[in-house]
């Protein structure tokens, strides 16, 4: 026994020595800076240890880096400085809490014939190979909304050696199955399917150009971290397929398409839905480029066989995936069909009928409720391809709102070329068969193949959902025709084109895509469906407020911040100037409520020098409330708008509110004696009203009072705490065709409550203006 023990002693005494001599080779074998093998979280883990660079191409990286969607958890073992003693630095570090994505084998690429597991829990040392995947659109353990993820990278170095191939995509402990990708002169793009929380995701490499020392194993292999948080405190769009009551349930389709894949409402489902998809990955990877994070719309989805993959229909696999509403018109096939409403039929009289139809049938399906917003994108299931006419019944490409409701349709002509799963779309996106005009529609001559036919399907359908969200037509980008070029954002080699009668281009880098207009993404950021859990609550009052002032300068003010103002020169109506006041980010408490502007810095974001006669502006809140200036120019200009006060100092008249709709509406103006007068008090102020404002009395100390419009209705007083210093801020008012209610606005921060009609036409406040204009005149109100 005591021979037993020594040799312990001496054996433990061994391993203490051995550790402390090894533990900086240690350190540099598991990763850089003491890592211990933990990918940093601004790193993409397939670029580590490289020698190729880790910097995303100029085209995909942001234009400004924004703040995260979401802080990154800190990973990693906890090691001792270098300052500490040697017997501070043996002593035994606390386990840490574990994280989302353990780093402990986060080495992203690899070459030889020891592959790891797909779960990524023992990941052996390894020479890093020169092909492996390199992705360069999304970085390592980043936070992301959406199901599908669009992703783009590299293989190698392009410029030295150009590979063709394939990229395989091996999903988070094999969620979802492996999926093949094309990669063309080292370029690849691919699709992610994503399950909520971590995933660890594995992309393998193979060209007959390289070989292995084991042909069934991957050679070039990288791995990427992605954490996907599913968004559920924002509006969905919901997904709508409309039929007519005697509908049979199918759409267009040559024969063969139908003897393959079936043309019934089942497909319908599948195609639709996988082109909704395809939109939401399209949408965030540009709000991603355009600085604005991993922001995008999410769609209402329900537990049900899945569809995105081939597998889930075989083995009967449920998933949450987005819900496809099946609603039934009231009108037959026959009236949906008339081609008095077919849009594309030069003798229509009613091309717009098909879209209150639509909309009269989701609204007896979804039935919203006053405030409850509803956004819809509609496929008319029974558009139909009249080959005596040579034209398209029972289609309409409308986008726009009534009321709560926020619709887009159209028709489903060409969704026989669509995808119906994750792992047709490169095929769908590829098909040069030529369109069959005897069965199918070419529309607008641009579909004279199956994969141009689905750019028109699906860019157009998304262009309709971009009216939907509020955006008009830009001078460039989806909400122009760029929809032609959709296939580009998820391949890297285009096929050719019976549209231009040209082979495709043989790379389709970033900078060849189609995209939504910065405009576009600027109005998504601060869109209720597109508001991340980091985003800071919005103001309700979404009003704009605009005060003439002084040296050619005009003050715009608004509750929620202003975010963003277009310019429309000589009467154009397709905005190619504005001015942004953003920071990147709605989580640092949002854009600046009161800005200036000037006919100069107008001019200087227009082209051609800023040469404009006449310059419509409009403002956008980020509550996306909208004023519209008709005339820039005239309204610097004018004089209507300044007044002197009695002692000298210059007044600002806001622009009008109400269109004096009431009858017997006659115009009243008061300047509140307390703002020139220093001896004045204001005490109370009086209020006139039934279902609209009467009158406003406003009473001071002296026992004087002035009367603003006239008396009638009941009488409401609000009391001000002099003795506190409080004094009138502003109003709140509700305003349409005339006034209907108005909310008294303290600074002390108290309210008086609506007093009238608290709920008729829209809100505005009405506030004082910034101490940085001292001339105007505080308690001045028109």
């Amino acid at each position: 026994m005591p021979f037993f023990k020594d040799l312990r002693r001496k054996k433990t005494a061994g391993k203490t020595e051995d550790a402390q001599g090894t533990s900086t080779a240690s350190n540099e074998s598991h990763g850089s800076n003491g890592s211990n093998g933990t990918v940093p979280p601004n790193k993409s883990s397939s670029t580590l240890n490289s020698v190729l660079t880790s910097t995303p191409a100029s085209s995909v990286q942001p234009n400004n880096l924004s703040t995260p969607n979401l802080v990154p958890a800190k990973t990693g073992i906890t090691t001792s400085p270098p300052s500490l003693s040697k017997s501070s630095s043996s002593s035994t570090t606390l386990p840490q809490r574990p994280m989302p994505l353990s780093s402990v084998s986060n080495r992203s690429s690899f070459m030889g014939s020891n592959t790891p597991s797909i779960n990524g829990t023992n990941t052996p040392k390894m020479p890093t190979s020169t092909f492996a995947p390199r992705v360069m659109s999304v970085s390592d353990n980043s936070w992301v909304h959406q199901k599908v993820l669009l992703v783009y990278g590299q293989i190698g170095d392009p410029s030295e050696k150009s590979l063709d191939g394939n990229l395989t995509v091996c999903h988070h402990q094999d969620s979802f199955p492996a999926t093949m990708w094309p990669v063309s002169d080292s370029h690849f793009k691919a699709l992610v399917h994503l399950t909520p929380g971590p995933n660890r995701l594995r992309f393998d490499f193979a060209s007959p150009k390289l070989t292995s020392g084991n042909a069934s194993l991957p050679a070039h292999s990288s791995w990427l971290n992605i954490n996907f948080l599913p968004l559920i405190n924002s509006p969905p769009l919901q997904l709508v397929i409309l039929l007519g009551r005697d509908s049979p349930g199918t759409f267009d389709a040559v024969p063969e398409r139908k003897q393959r894949e079936g043309n019934d409402i089942e497909t319908a489902i599948r195609k639709f839905r996988m082109a909704a998809y395809l939109w939401q990955a399209f949408t965030g990877e540009q709000m991603y480029r355009n600085a604005f994070g991993r922001r995008c719309f999410r769609f209402e989805e329900e537990w049900q066989t899945g569809t995105l993959t081939y597998r889930d229909r075989e083995i009967g696999q449920m998933r949450n995936e987005a819900k496809i509403h099946v609603i039934r018109s009231e009108k037959t096939v026959k009236q949906l069909r008339d081609l008095d409403i077919a849009q594309q039929y030069d003798k229509a009289s009613r091309k717009g009928e098909l879209f209150m139809i639509a909309m009269q049938a989701v609204k007896a399906h979804f039935k919203p409720t006053p405030g409850q917003k509803q956004y819809i994108s509609l496929l008319l299931l029974d558009a139909h391809w009249d080959t005596r006419l040579q034209t398209i019944t029972g289609h309409a490409a409308l986008g726009g709102a009534s009321g709560e409701l926020q619709l887009a349709i159209f028709g489903s002509h060409a969704l026989q070329s669509y995808p119906a799963s994750i792992e047709e779309v490169v095929p769908a996106l590829s098909d040069c068969t030529r369109t069959n005009t005897n069965f199918v529609a070419n529309d607008c001559n641009e579909s004279g193949s199956n994969w141009e036919a689905a750019n028109i399907g699906i860019g157009a359908h998304l262009h309709e959902t971009g009216h939907l969200f509020g955006c008009p037509h830009q001078e460039s980008g989806i909400m122009l025709r760029d929809y032609i070029r959709f296939n580009r954002t998820f391949l890297c080699r285009e096929p050719y084109s019976t549209r231009t009668k040209l082979p495709g281009l043989r790379l389709c880098l970033p900078k060849d895509e189609c995209g939504w207009h910065r405009l576009d993404a600027l109005r998504f950021k601060y869109h209720p469906c597109f508001r991340l859990p980091t985003d800071a609550p919005l103001n309700p009052d979404d009003s704009i407020q605009v005060w003439p002032a002084d040296s050619g300068k005009v003050i715009v003010t608004a509750p929620t911040g202003v975010a963003f103002v277009q310019i429309l020169a000589n009467g154009e109506e397709t905005c190619r100037g504005w001015l942004e006041y953003s920071n990147g980010d709605v989580s640092s408490g949002g854009p600046s409520r009161q800005i200036v502007l000037t006919e100069g810095d107008l001019k200087a974001k227009l082209p051609e020098g800023g040469k404009a006669k006449k310059m419509k502006v409009e403002v956008f809140s980020a509550g996306l409330g909208t004023y519209l200036i008709e005339d820039f120019t005239q309204l610097v200009k004018s004089k209507a708008h300044t007044i002197k006060l009695p002692n000298g100092q210059s007044g600002y008249k806001g622009c009008k509110l109400g269109q004096s709709g009431q009858e017997n509406s006659q115009p009243s103006e008061v300047i509140l004696e307390n703002a020139h007068i220093q001896t004045k008090l204001l005490t109370s102020i009086k209020v006139y009203h039934g279902f609209a404002l009467d009158g406003l009395e406003f009473c001071y100390e002296d026992s004087t009072s002035q009367l603003f419009g006239r008396r009638g209705g009941s009488c409401g007083e609000f009391l001000l705490d002099t003795r506190r210093g409080e004094i009138l801020l502003g109003f709140y008012l509700r305003a349409g065709l005339w006034i209907d209610g108005v909310e008294i606005l303290t600074s002390l921060g108290r309210r008086s409550g609506v007093f009238g009609n608290a709920t008729g036409g829209s809100g505005y406040s009405l506030l004082l203006l910034s101490p940085s204009f001292p001339t105007h005149s505080a308690d001045t109100f028109f």
